[in-house]
């Protein structure tokens, strides 16, 4: 059975049994304490959490996760990978622990022809939380197997929680035995054990997890230590069942890398290596881990940059940059050195996209964006090298046998060379690696992460005040900013740091809730509104900023200027208007930038990230490279003649397949609901889009783009001026010119002619007064050779160059050397000073060498009186420092260290 009928079967079962339908969110959704979607329950988590309604009350999806704290364990086992798409069911508090473990039985062990898996009973192990005899009488009764074929498990294995207090609630997981093949016999289910033994994970495989939400905890301190505060309210069920689990085990595969939609990129890498997957021996075991990696990472990693992650060094850039360079590492082990992800991403989209259309459609952007980090990669692979070859030379020169900890571990972490890569090439060189010296410096740095993980856990917004806010208004707060910057309302909620109270007086800062307003809530790049609102008993509040912490509520963060504020009261809003408007026509000219750059670059420059001020906006987008002056001067000719056609710009609502169907473009990361607002600028620019906008295009009067710069791999960021910021801007920049003009005597279009005729006649000029100087500098070596002083027999030019730096005396010095009478000793030390800044260099010929005078020697000792230290060669040497008052001393000291090397 293939993956796609497996899936169709999942949600099919579930929607006959009244479930609604949920698609897949995007793998990456606005929560402090995920990087990526890692669970099927993350969408459903306000639900779970009381944060928000849910609008049914049972749902079944598949859902995208990805999970990273296993990657160095991909390939490794059967279990463990980093992309995983995880089919779930939930209820609301409708059914609870019965209902889902008939659901689940009856779809595992159901005939393939009635619809079902198939699943022999007699392979299937239920498991229970230790103790929850009703979770183990339902199994009983449900299945009819006795209690000696249910496994009885401590906490750590069958308690879930989300790590902070919330719900939670046992599990019962449903285990399949894939037989003795894979692991000892035994006695199984007869005593309760704290967690599956690991001897036994491979052989008695978790399918399917159903968490039992019953529980209300205050504090969750591990796994197994937690305090429970009482039952929940309402009990939910959250199951998950992982889609490459149940493909493995039906389509008779060993492991996740060899389901129909990952071994074709194995099959693929075979013929690109040379090499054979499940080849035998030691090699082919290291081998096969390599293509399993390859296989994980590579459909991964596309399907994070289809959701809009972009390579980088932090986060989620972070995640997606080490899959991919980890496939090519792979690739690499493997044998195969060329560009490795053309040939391997085009097999992974044909099967992913049998799923997942959206693969086809953004082809052009994701394919570009992984071809573009693994020629970055490769690169680096190429300075990584060179490092590691003057490290190798480095440890052979000292006699050593082993590159240290720390030198492997400065080429990972700073130059992102592999150790894998580092451990082989060592190898080659007769060498050793510390590897127990680089695995402690990268347990200390994943410490440190872990740290600022777990202090980041805690980020976890107590909507608790909200909530109780949004239940005693009873609906959504009516949003009125589309049609008006003035409204009438009530007050219906005040939250201060102390939680939800009756009134607020003057001086105080509050968050205050109406049950209509027409200030914006920031979302979507775009800035909040501010203003003021006004009671009816003559109270004044100042509205700085206006946010919505949970779905349907906004709130203003504001401060009281004058009165009291009582609940129930009524409120006049008034929005600034003159920052909306502005705003607004940023916003507008946002999409009509973007729009823009698609036709200038094709389709794969798609919005990474925006924020619309007063008069400005900042548009970040994907591209491979530096934006061409060109492209920039098309894209801002091409939006200032939107600007005069006058478009009209107008919102529709429809469903999300009506908006997708009418060319409108979604964003990356943004969460939508079934019914979207659709944006359009004529017929031209189409986005989804819950922002205010200008009325028509000519509103915005002029748009002005004031550069591009890079703030990131993939990712280009374009800064503009809108309206009257603009406008002024382009005032400045004309008075400037004609200034320039006047300066110059030139017409303004004559401007850049000659200015760069001005700058390349300076740097003529310079040039010119370069070689005079270094022709009066060298002038001096005549002179300074002809009266060397004899110490001990050899020639000796101890020189100060006052006002001369590194360079200068470097040429100075060696000069000199070369004018000292041939075939005698001779040695040379010249000390410059310019501004505060002391560089020395001593030369010596071969002659005073034999004689034992070394300018390294000489270096070192003048090092300490000019304040600092350098260090050379034998022949010649040089050193910097930072107090020029006592060069004479260490010019002085220069002939007593000659003979002194003379002389011993």
């Amino acid at each position: 059975m293939d993956t796609a009928e497996i899936r169709r079967r999942f949600v099919g079962h579930f929607e006959a049994a009244g479930h609604t339908a949920v698609p897949s969110a995007s793998l990456l959704l606005d929560d402090p304490n995920l990087l990526f979607v890692n669970a099927g329950m993350v969408p459903f988590k306000p639900y779970f959490l009381g944060q928000e309604a849910p609008p049914y009350p049972r749902a079944t999806s598949v859902q995208k996760c990805v999970r990273t704290p296993d990657i160095e364990d991909v390939g490794k086992t059967t279990r463990h990978g980093t992309f995983f798409e995880m089919c779930g069911n939930f209820s609301f508090g409708d059914y609870f622990k019965e209902g889902a473990i008939e659901l689940a039985w009856d779809l595992v062990t159901k005939s393939v022809a009635d619809g079902g898996f198939g699943l022999e009973e007699s392979r299937l192990w239920p498991s229970v939380l230790a103790g929850d005899d009703e979770a183990l009488q339902l199994w009983m009764k449900v299945t009819g197997l006795p209690s000696e074929r249910i496994v009885k498990l401590g906490p750590r294995e069958n308690y879930w929680s989300m790590g902070v207090p919330g719900p939670g609630g046992p599990c019962s997981e449903i285990l399949y035995d894939r037989g003795p093949d894979f692991g000892p016999d035994g006695e199984f289910a007869t005593t309760t054990r704290t967690s599956m033994p690991e001897k036994l994970e491979d052989r008695y495989l978790e399918i399917w997890n159903l968490v039992f939400m019953q529980d209300e905890l205050s504090a969750v301190r591990s796994k197994e230590d937690f305090d429970i505060v009482g039952p929940l309210p309402k009990k939910n069920i959250d199951t998950g069942m992982g889609l490459e689990r149940v493909a493995y085990l039906l389509q008779g595969r060993q492991n996740m890398y060899e389901i129909d939609v990952m071994f074709p990129v194995i099959e693929r890498a075979e013929e690109l290596t040379g090499r054979r997957y499940g080849a035998g021996g030691d090699q082919g075991h290291v081998d096969d881990v390599r293509f399993r990696v390859v296989a994980d990472h590579v459909r991964s990693s596309m399907m994070l940059i289809s959701d809009g992650v972009t390579p980088g060094n932090e986060a989620r850039g972070y995640v997606l940059r080490r899959l991919l360079r980890r496939a090519v590492r792979s690739m690499r082990l493997l044998g195969y050195e060329d560009p490795a992800l053309p040939e391997l991403f085009p097999v992974s989209r044909d099967k992913m996209a049998e799923t997942y259309t959206d693969l086809h459609r953004d082809w052009e952007r994701i394919s570009s964006v992984a071809y573009a980090e693994e020629h970055a990669f490769r690169q680096t692979l190429r300075a990584g090298t060179q490092i590691f070859d003057l490290a190798t030379a480095e440890v052979k020169k000292a006699g050593g046998s082993q590159l240290s900890g720390d030198r492997a571990f400065a080429l990972h972490d700073t130059y992102g060379f592999p150790i894998d890569l580092t451990l082989e090439m060592a190898a080659e060189q007769g060498l050793e690696v510390d590897e127990v010296g680089f695995r402690r410096l990268m347990t200390e740095q994943r410490e440190r992460a872990k740290a600022d993980a777990k202090a980041k856990k805690g980020q976890h917004r107590d909507a608790s005040a909200y909530r109780a806010v949004a239940d005693r208004l009873g609906r959504a707060v009516e949003f009125t900013g589309y049609g008006e910057v003035v409204s009438e309302g009530a007050v219906r909620g005040i939250v201060t740091p102390d939680g939800v109270v009756e009134s607020a007086h003057e001086g105080d800062e509050v968050e205050l809730v109406l049950d209509r307003t027409p200030f914006y809530a920031e979302g979507g790049g775009q800035l909040a509104d501010q203003g003021v609102i006004e009671l009816e008993n003559g109270a004044r509040i100042e509205v700085s900023d206006v946010q919505s912490p949970i779905t349907g509520l906004i709130v203003h963060k504001a401060r009281v200027l004058s009165g009291e504020v009582l609940l129930g009261a009524g409120a006049h809003a008034l929005v600034d208007t003159d920052r909306r408007l502005s705003i607004s026509r940023s916003h507008t000219a946002t999409h009509m930038v973007h729009k823009a750059f698609r036709e200038a670059l094709g389709e794969t420059a798609t919005q990474a990230g925006s924020e619309n001020s007063p008069g400005r906006f900042r548009f970040d987008f994907s591209a491979t490279g530096a934006v061409p002056t060109s492209v920039m001067a098309d894209v801002e000719a091409r939006v200032n003649d939107v600007v005069l056609a006058d478009l009209s710009v107008q919102a529709e609502v429809m469903t999300q397949a009506e908006a997708v169907a009418s060319g409108a473009m979604a964003l990356f990361g943004e969460k939508y609901g079934d019914q979207v607002r659709v944006v359009s600028v004529g017929d031209w620019a189409r986005e989804l889009c819950g922002g205010t906008h200008a009325g028509r295009s000519g509103q915005l009067g002029v748009i002005k783009l004031l550069g591009e710069s890079s703030i990131g791999s993939g990712v280009r960021r374009v800064e503009a001026l809108v309206g009257g910021d603009a406008y002024r801007f382009l005032a400045r920049e004309h008075v400037l010119v004609a200034q320039l003009s006047e300066a110059l005597k030139v017409r303004p279009d004559e401007l850049p002619e000659r200015v760069n005729d001005i700058v390349e006649r300076l740097r003529a000029a310079e040039k010119e007064i370069e070689k005079v100087r270094v022709a009066q500098l060298l002038a001096a070596g005549g002179e300074l050779a002809a009266g060397a002083k004899d110490v001990a027999g050899v020639k000796l030019v101890a020189h100060r160059a006052d006002g001369a730096g590194g360079g200068d005396v470097r040429t100075l010095a060696l000069d000199v050397r070369g004018r000292l009478p041939a075939g005698q000793p001779g040695a040379v030390m010249v000390i410059g000073a310019s501004d505060g800044k002391v560089a020395a260099v001593a030369a010596v010929n071969d002659e005073a060498r034999e004689r034992g005078v070394s300018a390294n020697a000489l270096i070192r000792a003048v090092g300490p009186l000019i304040g600092g230290k350098g260090g050379g060669k034998d022949d010649v040497a040089q050193g910097g420092g930072n107090d020029p008052s006592r060069i004479d001393e260490a010019l002085a000291l220069v002939e007593t260290e000659v003979a002194r090397a003379v002389t011993t």
